[in-house]
């Protein structure tokens, strides 16, 4: 394994386009497992308001967050961790993933610290969470939980186009043969 600085998402970073946006040196290694926690919509972003996921620690043995290993560099590490928003609503945690093949490997992942149940996420985030999930072929009773999400309207347009834009230019780029 490349740089062996393995990065678990869980959240909007699921979907490679919107990682791959944030960070160049991305490599799927598997998808994972993180025991022990639920995925929860309740991180309070600074930069908005709105909710963003959270691999929450419930301790409970049955509870578990679905999500996908992967191979970053050092330098991504450090602009990952200004995109998260690291010490400001979110923490870096060294975990445990488990493989499909039932390896465990040593990872690090991010986990709120600023929650509000009561927040809801923007429909564009909940859309990179569900396109990644998806993307990364996760079970289809998992994915209903995520569509289950209640979501909000993000009311600046252009930041909404920004972020479902990810998703369009690849396709222009086809379109024009590129």
């Amino acid at each position: 394994m490349r740089g062996a600085m393995f990065y678990f998402a869980y959240g909007s970073n699921l979907s490679e386009r919107r990682l791959r946006a944030r960070i160049s040196s991305v490599r799927k290694v598997a998808n994972g497992v993180l025991a022990g926690h639920q995925l929860r919509f309740h991180k309070v972003s600074q930069r908005d308001g709105s909710a963003k996921c959270d691999a929450f620690d419930t301790g409970v043995a049955r509870h578990f967050v679905l999500g996908v290993l992967f191979d970053i560099s050092a330098p991504d590490r450090a602009r990952l961790d200004r995109y998260e928003g690291l010490n400001c609503g979110y923490e870096a945690r060294d975990i445990l993933v488990r493989l499909d093949d039932g390896s465990s490997v040593a990872a690090f992942t991010y986990c709120a610290t600023l929650i509000n149940p009561a927040v809801r996420p923007f429909d564009w985030y909940l859309e990179h969470v569900l396109r990644g999930a998806r993307e990364h072929g996760f079970a289809h009773a998992y994915i209903q939980q995520i569509e289950a999400i209640e979501c909000v309207t993000d009311p600046d347009a252009a930041r909404c186009a920004r972020e479902r834009g990810i998703y369009c230019s690849s396709k222009r780029a086809a379109s024009r043969g590129i």
